[in-house]
């Protein structure tokens, strides 16, 4: 298993963050890594290395309700202001002018908020999996709620008392064991067939906490993507943590959606977009249309990977962002 480098922590933004650094404190724009749910830092574990052993300084912070950092009681300190808030005062406390930004699945979400909101303190971004899109015509719960019924999961987490948290707190184990998996492979015809808008198609089982509710490992022949010492990291980690911090993330989308009326969501910076050909919940047909809102913006795909990108194919992850990190940035 690779080591992490060791656990640092920094107040930032009224929390106390814990934070991961390696690589020459002098390499500039040095490249923040941001991780989505339910991930911590360590799913950066195979970046983190090959980016400090390729001389670029490489930061990976647990974000606010996850792992070593944090976790507010109030919802409200889970919107997007106080997400970017967070990670232009962990820039501060290591004095960082700008840096580049990369996120995962919600990470992604929060990265791509960094140039609207805090452009002085951006180099750059890159998504994985995660695309930018303009602000949605109507309250996203509502939109998720008409197209995929009350049982998504994301519907799910608006949910006041809790159940879905509950539900992966009382099956930790379970939880890591059904998410952390490589997708079955696709017959040609689902791999080619379009989604309508941002995200899953409607076709799909989304209702996760039940899913995990009736899991059985025995019955999935999914391939396992982590090792049982990997494995152990995340489930130790969130049995200390559970899981309301990172879904507190989710339960901010409407409140998002409203306090983003009158933002400019045009990125200004150089931009990558990392697409995992098998991501049935991101595809890459989601990524189309982001060229009117990036004026900057290249495009990669990952073949033969699901959601999990930087860890399914973490070399070629790790390659690709250290090619456009010394390409764009020297």
């Amino acid at each position: 298993m690779i080591e992490m480098p060791p656990l640092q922590f920094a107040q930032t933004n009224g929390i106390r963050m814990g934070f991961y650094e390696a690589g020459p404190v002098s390499d500039k724009p040095p490249v923040v890594l941001c991780h989505g749910w339910p991930e911590i830092a360590f799913s950066w574990r195979h970046q983190i290395k090959a980016l400090a052993d390729a001389g670029i300084r490489v930061i990976a912070p647990d974000q606010r309700g996850y792992g070593a950092t944090e976790r507010p009681d109030n919802v409200e300190a889970y919107d997007l202001e106080h997400l970017t808030g967070d990670l232009v005062g962990l820039l501060d406390h290591l004095k960082i002018d700008k840096a580049i930004f990369v996120g995962h699945d919600w990470g992604g979400f929060v990265v791509w908020q960094m140039p609207l909101r805090h452009l002085s303190r951006v180099a750059g971004v890159v998504g994985i999996n995660t695309p930018h899109v303009d602000r949605a015509p109507a309250d996203p719960i509502a939109l998720y709620r008409k197209r995929f019924g009350d049982s998504m999961y994301i519907v799910q987490f608006q949910d006041a008392a809790r159940q879905p948290d509950k539900i992966f707190g009382s099956k930790v184990a379970e939880t890591f064991d059904f998410f952390m998996r490589k997708p079955m492979p696709r017959k040609p015809q689902q791999a080619e067939a379009p989604t309508a808008g941002v995200g899953a198609s409607s076709k799909l089982n989304l209702a996760f906490p039940q899913m995990v509710a009736g899991y059985d490992a025995k019955l999935d022949p999914r391939k396992e993507i982590l090792s049982p010492e990997e494995m152990k990291v995340f489930v130790e980690t969130f049995s200390k943590t559970g899981f309301t911090g990172g879904i507190n993330w989710y339960r901010n989308m409407s409140r998002n959606w409203e306090r983003a009326a009158g933002l400019d969501h045009t990125v200004r910076v150089p931009s990558l977009m990392i697409m995992a050909e098998d991501d049935a919940v991101l595809p890459p047909s989601a990524t189309e249309g982001m060229e009117k809102i990036i004026p900057d913006l290249e495009k990669y795909l990952v073949r033969d990977s699901g959601h999990w990108t930087q860890q399914e194919q973490p070399n070629e992850v790790s390659n690709k962002l250290i090619e456009w990190r010394r390409r764009r940035f020297g």
